[in-house]
């Protein structure tokens, strides 16, 4: 496609669009009085408006029923959860007896871990790539210690290949041979949160299964962004927040997959709590726990409806615009944002060089050769939220439901001046 840096070429871009009334569907912050250019969905999305109806029945229904709101609420508490399964299986290719919702995402790592890290003596030893988000590193190193291994010998990192800013796929696949039968878990972000590399995770899941581990993913940045397909992939297991490209809420509850073969069964290693058992008999106080048949038995305590709402929200828009209408603006929003950041080099003598490769989603990562962090400030200062990583690394996210082709433009327009300015 032959793109253009022109307001009118974008505007015509965003007549264009099918999707650019959702933007109409959020809340904007202000800089100076205008709405800014939004770029951190990859950190925590925009409000939608309709979010505010979801929490405010909920509070209604808490002041007026208070403890009956558990059956006898519009949505009854008890089963408020299971209302997220369907639409949110159709986001990450999953069948709905495979979802659920709870927690918060390093929470629910470390429960899955129960599950599906089970060293022994042989085999022990978790693959993950070099410089995992900090959360992921602690909660990986932590259990490996707590299970009695040094984290130094049983946690291999993947490197990126010197003078390279992503990882290949064959240095995964051939860490996975070469770890061999020692390995007992990969656990890898389906989105690297720095560099925005998609990761090939049907081929790296295949490999490290036929290795006979378990593979296990973080899709932090992935949910709600790429095309997943968990089920079809063979994953056993994985996590995901819900508040950077679903738009729940800073914290809010965390997605679990787990994969239906180890579904309805008690043999299984797993922390439980009374939320997780059939809900049927729940309520019997039975000393036995009967594990729910589907994904809910990893549940512990009842589903903290307030966060929860928030979700359920943000899912019924993702019900009405589909994974495919967002991932085909996605795909040209952030084509369009590439072109304008190779427009502005050349007319400025800084140099951006964006080390997000060919896999990605909505996110790219731009190297500011030459520029600091005055540039940054510059952005913000001018209406531009956007995200700086050391060294001089900005990650622009422009997210397909809020994000205008002309915000494209304008973000071009300011990123000159900024430079210009020095």
């Amino acid at each position: 496609m032959q793109f253009k840096n022109t307001l009118e070429y974008a505007q015509q871009l965003d007549a264009e669009d099918q999707l650019s009334k959702y933007r109409d569907e959020f809340h904007f912050p202000k800089v100076n009085g205008k709405q800014v250019i939004y770029f951190t969905g990859n950190s925590l999305g925009l409000q939608p408006k309709r979010t505010q109806k979801f929490v405010d029945e909920v509070m209604t229904d808490w002041k007026e029923l208070a403890v009956e709101g558990h059956f006898y609420a519009d949505k009854p508490w008890w089963d408020y959860h299971e209302r997220l399964a369907a639409p949110l299986a159709k986001v990450v290719g999953a069948k709905p007896e495979e979802v659920t919702v709870m927690n918060t995402l390093t929470v629910n790592l470390h429960l899955l871990m129960v599950s599906f890290y089970r060293p022994t003596k042989k085999r022990y030893k978790i693959i993950c790539e070099e410089k995992a988000f900090p959360s992921d590193q602690y909660m990986l190193q932590s259990q490996v210690r707590f299970h009695g291994f040094n984290s130094n010998d049983a946690i291999v990192e993947v490197k990126k290949r010197e003078g390279e800013n992503f990882w290949r796929t064959e240095d995964i696949l051939k860490t996975i041979e070469e770890v061999g039968d020692e390995l007992a878990l990969v656990l890898i972000g389906g989105v690297n949160y720095y560099n925005g590399q998609v990761f090939d995770m049907e081929t790296i899941t295949k490999v490290g299964r036929d290795q006979g581990a378990f593979v296990g993913w973080d899709l932090a940045h992935a949910a709600g962004n790429i095309e997943l397909k968990l089920h079809d992939w063979d994953v056993d297991f994985a996590s995901w927040c819900s508040y950077k490209y679903m738009n729940s809420g800073p914290g809010n509850a965390s997605g679990v997959f787990v994969n239906e073969r180890y579904l309805n069964r008690k043999d299984i290693p797993r922390f439980e709590g009374w939320w997780g058992t059939k809900r049927d008999t729940r309520f019997l106080m039975k000393p036995e726990f009967e594990p729910m048949e589907n994904a809910d038995a990893w549940q512990l305590s009842n589903a903290p409806i307030l966060s929860v709402a928030p979700y359920l929200a943000c899912l019924e828009l993702f019900e009405e615009v589909g994974m495919a209408a967002l991932i085909e603006k996605r795909n040209k929003i952030t084509a369009y944002l590439e072109f304008i950041l190779h427009e502005i080099d050349k007319e400025v003598e800084s140099s951006f060089e964006i080390i997000t490769p060919k896999e990605r989603g909505c996110q790219l990562s731009v190297f500011l050769h030459g520029e600091g962090r005055p540039l940054f400030d510059y952005l913000m200062e001018n209406g531009v939220i956007t995200d700086w990583r050391e060294p001089n690394v900005i990650r622009l996210a422009p997210a397909p439901f809020y994000c205008s082709y002309e915000d494209m433009y304008r973000f071009g327009q300011i990123l000159k001046s900024g430079v210009l300015k020095k």
